[in-house]
């Protein structure tokens, strides 16, 4: 035990290092003992394998990656031009769980063995990594001490170095059947033999001095119910329902079967506290949980059924599906959790919510069904624009010999990045880290090159301080920078000269909680004024007055707690306004009242953008998006926007929730622990072209939606691309939906859209996220190159 805490405290000690331990040189197979696909496969013939940290605590990776052959890289690089996806080919990916059953063999001819189950694979599949006979055994030694902590860490939630022998015992597999041979073993010439065939031969050739016998296929453990609990207190009953209860199984990616016959009842407990209990029929206790935004609800009226996510004390996540007899029993079991759900979030009864803003609320929450279009075309079309767009041209990498002089990795400052201002006017970006700004230039093979650093944000009096929120203006040659401990004032700074030269008195009374353009692409022209609101209060600020920059009479203050959050401008300069309650305001001009109010679902909206004819409200919240229809299809304001008539009482705009389905929410946290909590999400931005993609992050996923899959109603009309780190911010580059340019804590980086994938087991778990730096020093061994691929841009940032 004595080297198993001291390798821990050596490996884990500095988190600034993403690579905790590697093993330098060796084969990686895949062993399908009983396939008819084959015996074996080389998938690298040279590789790297590496444990490695993820952006959240206490989860870790295990990652094979191919090291290439002197002259192989180009042959690569043509595949890449010819679409081929580079990181699938080169990098394997695999969550540190205690589910792999990793474990490691000693071969008789010396070599050892490290293997882990192929949990997406038949059966019996293996991986199995041949170490180098030039890697030392005390190498191997610490690699398998390091997987073994970081199996208990991730189970247990607490660090390893205090953990005993006993505790880190489940995870040691020594035990199991032997692991069968694979370069040793050639794949069959004969025609393909059956599955006995092929396990008789394998228990002749294979040779173990633990087990003679045969690896024998164990079926993956399917997802267990846990623990239910039972309802704190006893209270009113909002719903009461008969259902066929289901569980999301993580290993197949699909609902089995629980019971045929439970009971859900929804309780007021009191206090806006709400409480969802599922008994079976015989008095079994299958879940209970309090009601919250998490539990993410949807409701699919074409299959009777409900789905919602379940949260243990543990932060495990796990989702659960409800199917109804009938449409009226669905309705009934909606109606109870969407009226505990609201007043849990708003503290008010649902009894007083109007009956058209109950409408809205449920209109929001039920799940869209398909179009007419089958999916498969719209991908086809898809790509199909994406390679007339991207014209043939694929990245590229920087010099290896590139000088890393001014390059500060190990984020001795203590500060990670924070904010992501992508410029309208010239090609470049700006992120914010603490009191720093780096400046990165878009370059046209997707490609960001960093060009300076501002190393000191101060006021013109030299007070260091962090801006708490930033806006580029005046044709992207100034940015307007807040100090969150100085609120009724703002700063402009010369990009050029890099350098705060104004400070901006805005009121004496009323705080700036946020700031926006004039209109949606006021920033590409020299136009001086913006839009700014307090909690309570609407203006405009002119920083060519005197004194107070405040436009008195384009004022609007409300008497009653509004508590606005966010906002955003159409190209005609309309405003839209939301608020923590989750409400939204839109107006034609200010100074004057609201022409539509857009009630709450609940949770706080964050974030708001708005596509440039108005159309369409991209509203963002914790846990989903609210995509909101602003024209009136009736009436007589028929055809007008919410931004310029009020919409009839019998009316409403038309809101479409965003949301990932609950199945890949529990695998989002099943995989990372990280709850959901979206960043601000944005539309593609183009004064020539309109709106079709929408971008936000989660954790490490960065989630894209297309805006005309949204629109025709298809299921899951989004996707993914996980990174090992979280996303801090995000944007697209402006003009267009091809390139995203992200923010990681120490990176900065620009991807195509097209290298996104649909979620599902092995995209949600991977591939790695980058390594730290990205252009890397590539370190020569037996006459071959270790080239990692990777497109980050090698800054401080």
């Amino acid at each position: 035990m004595f080297m198993i805490k001291n390798v821990s405290k050596y490996l884990f000690g500095d988190a600034s290092k993403e690579v905790i331990t590697e093993i330098p040189q060796g084969q990686l197979y895949l062993v399908r003992p009983l396939s008819p696909k084959g015996y074996s496969e080389l998938i690298y013939k040279d590789a790297v394998a590496s444990i490695r940290r993820t952006g959240q605590e206490f989860q870790y990776q295990l990652v094979v990656q191919r090291a290439y052959e002197e002259g192989e890289e180009e042959l690569a690089e043509e595949d890449e031009a010819d679409g081929v996806d580079a990181l699938d080919k080169d990098e394997k990916t695999f969550l540190l769980d205690q589910s792999l059953h990793f474990r490691s063999e000693k071969r008789s001819g010396g070599e050892t063995i490290l293997a882990w189950r192929d949990l997406s694979g038949d059966p019996g599949d293996l991986y199995e990594f041949v170490c180098d006979s030039s890697v030392g055994e005390e190498k191997i030694q610490t690699f398998m001490l390091a997987a073994v902590d970081c199996q208990y860490e991730r189970k247990h939630r607490t660090s390893a170095q205090k953990a005993t022998d006993a505790e880190l015992q489940e995870f040691y597999f020594d035990s199991e059947d032997a692991i069968p041979a694979a370069p040793s073993v050639s794949p069959p010439q004969e025609p393909t033999p059956t599955s006995k065939e092929s396990a008789d031969r394998m228990a002749k050739d294979v040779k173990s001095p633990k087990k003679a016998n045969v690896a024998k296929p164990r079926e993956i453990e399917p997802t267990q119910a846990p623990t239910a609990k039972t309802a704190p207190s006893s209270g009113e009953v909002l719903t009461k329902q008969h259902a066929e209860l289901h569980l999301f199984d993580f290993p197949t990616s699909s609902f089995v079967i629980q019971d045929q016959s439970v009971i859900a009842v929804v309780t007021d407990l009191g206090n806006w506290r709400y409480w969802l209990q599922i008994t079976s029929s015989d008095g079994k206790e299958w879940l209970g949980q309090e009601v919250v935004a998490d539990i993410n609800p949807v409701f699919n009226f074409e299959y009777l059924s409900a789905i919602f996510n379940h949260y243990t004390d543990d932060g495990s996540a796990y989702s659960w599906l409800l199917r109804f007899h009938d449409q009226a029993t669905l309705e009934n079991f909606q109606e109870g959790i969407m009226q505990a759900l609201w007043e849990q979030l708003n503290e008010m009864k649902w009894s007083k919510v109007k009956e058209q803003d109950r409408e809205y609320v449920f209109e929001a929450f039920n799940e869209l069904t398909m179009d007419d279009v089958p999916e498969e075309q719209d991908e086809a079309e898809e790509e199909e624009e994406d390679e007339e767009s991207e014209g043939g041209q694929r990245s590229e990498h920087y010099d290896t010999d590139e000088s890393e002089d001014d390059v500060d990795l190990d984020n001795q400052d203590g500060n990670v990045n924070s904010q992501l201002a992508v410029g309208t006017k010239h090609d470049r970006s700006f992120v914010i880290r603490g009191s720093k700004i780096g400046v990165f230039k878009h370059l046209p093979n997707r490609h960001l090159e960093f060009t300076t650093n501002i190393s000191k944000v101060e006021t013109p009096k030299g007070k260091l301080f962090r801006p708490g929120k930033v806006m580029l203006h005046s044709e992207d040659q100034n940015m307007v920078l807040q100090d969150d401990t100085n609120p009724n004032a703002l700063y402009r700074m010369d990009l050029e000269y890099g350098k705060v030269i104004d400070e901006w008195k805005v009121h004496d009374d009323i705080p700036v909680t946020n700031f926006v353009p004039e209109t949606k692409f006021a920033q590409q022209t020299a136009a001086q004024t913006f839009i700014g609101h307090s909690k309570n209060a609407l203006f405009r600020i002119d920083p060519r007055v005197a004194g107070n920059k405040l436009v008195e009479d384009q004022l609007k203050q409300y008497v009653s707690k509004n508590d606005f959050s966010a906002a955003a401008t159409t190209e005609k300069g309309h405003l839209a306004v939301a608020s923590n309650k989750g409400d939204v305001r839109l107006f034609d001009r200010l100074g004057v009242n609201a022409k539509t109010h857009i009630p709450a679902l609940g949770e706080a909206i964050i974030g708001l953008d708005v596509s440039a004819d108005g159309r369409w409200l991209l509203a963002t919240c914790r846990t989903y998006l609210l995509l909101i229809d602003t024209l009136q299809k009736d009436g007589k304001n028929e055809g007008k926007l919410g931004f310029e008539r009020s919409f009839a009482k019998d009316s409403k705009p038309q809101p479409r929730r965003l949301a990932l389905t609950p199945s890949h929410v529990a695998q989002f946290q099943h995989e990372t622990g990280a709850p959901l909590s979206f960043t601000t999400a944005k539309f593609n931005a183009s004064p020539e072209n309109p709106e079709t993609s929408i971008i936000t992050s989660t954790g490490p996923f960065l989630v894209t939606w297309n805006l005309k899959k949204v629109l025709a109603g298809n299921k899951d009309p989004y996707q993914i691309k996980r990174y090992s780190a979280q996303v801090m911010a995000d944007n697209f580059e402006f003009g267009s939906d091809k390139n995203v340019i992200l923010a990681l804590p120490n990176e900065v980086d620009m991807v195509s859209r097209r290298s996104f994938k649909k979620p599902t087991r092995e995209s949600i778990a991977g591939p790695a996220a980058r390594r730290s730096g990205g252009a890397l020093a590539t370190p020569r061994r037996s006459g071959r190159q270790s080239h990692l691929r990777d497109d980050i841009v090698n800054s401080p940032y």
